[in-house]
């Protein structure tokens, strides 16, 4: 079995500061002629850290394995976090997990990483275990922004915000949602702008906040430029209900049932009450003018 060299973390989003982190588990990986492999959760450990807890998540699993593959480490492995890992000391997890399970001979900590219950410990306690075991431990140095911090928490508030430049700044891509096209309030089409009402995949993926953003949409492998809204739609008064919803801009086809994802690409404007649907009518007419100025993009 070949020896490892593993990094290990939630990584959701695998942002900007995530791919610098596993650019070098690989240049490591390579100076000693390891395997890179990256660890991670297919859960979020706060959920049973603190029960009820209920996490926005930047990525699904199927999702962040895919952007850590992206990022060139092909070797991802996704552990189940349950009572008994929680419980787990940073030595019986560099024992028992890095060491017996993935075989590593190198662990590379983020900067700003600790493992086990005792997350108290600093990088020489983790290194004095590491010689017990034949586990050489390497700190990572980190990757800063000259105005923001990068970390998941960050780019959450940035897209809870609606500050999609900042996101996808930090996040090194458009931030995106994919989910299934459903019946929606099939008022869009009477306004003369039909709409594809959005479910997502996952019902722990963060929205972003209430407002019209500029899209791209992804329909069968080809992409269109759009126009969604997010918000409860108070000029044609559906009370407190919240939907996604996209104008998909130069496509007609009927999608119902399809799977698409959507890329958040910019911030148009908050959602407002307008006095008539006509002015909601030439509003929307606008937005989409928007779009196809400030972000061309040709299926």
């Amino acid at each position: 079995m070949q020896k490892t060299a593993v990094t290990i973390g939630f990584f959701d989003g695998v942002h900007t500061g995530h791919r610098h982190l596993v650019h070098q588990l690989k240049q490591l990986a390579d100076e000693r002629g390891l395997c890179p492999v990256v660890v991670s959760f297919r859960n979020h450990p706060l959920e049973v850290v603190r029960p009820g807890f209920r996490p926005m998540l930047l990525t699904s699993p199927a999702e962040k394995t895919d952007l850590l593959h992206q990022a060139g480490v092909q070797r991802v492995e996704l552990l189940d976090f349950d009572e008994r890992m929680m419980l787990m000391s940073a030595a019986t997890f560099m024992r028992e997990v890095l060491c017996r399970q993935f075989h590593a001979s190198l662990l590379l900590l983020g900067y700003d990483n600790r493992i086990g219950h005792d997350a108290n410990l600093e990088l020489d306690d983790y290194g004095a275990e590491g010689e017990t075991l034949g586990l050489e431990v390497v700190q990572a140095s980190r990757l800063s922004d000259d105005t923001l911090s990068i970390s998941s928490s960050s780019i959450r508030q940035a897209l809870l915000q609606g500050d999609i430049m900042a996101a996808n700044r930090l996040l090194g891509y458009a931030y995106t949602l994919t989910g299934r096209v459903t019946s929606g309030f099939h008022v869009g089409r009477t306004l003369g702008f039909p709409t594809a009402n959005l479910m997502t995949d996952s019902q722990d993926k963060l929205i972003p906040g209430d407002g019209v953003y500029a899209v791209r949409v992804d329909v069968e492998g080809n992409d269109y430029p759009g126009v969604m809204n997010i918000g409860n739609r108070p000029t044609l008064d559906n009370g407190s209900q919240r939907s996604i919803e996209v104008h998909i801009i130069g496509f007609h086809d009927d999608i119902y049932e399809a799977t698409i994802q959507v890329s958040f690409l910019g911030f148009l404007r908050q959602q407002c009450k307008f006095p008539s649907v006509a002015a909601l009518r030439r509003q929307i007419a606008a937005d989409r003018d928007e779009v196809v100025r400030r972000f061309p993009i040709h299926p």
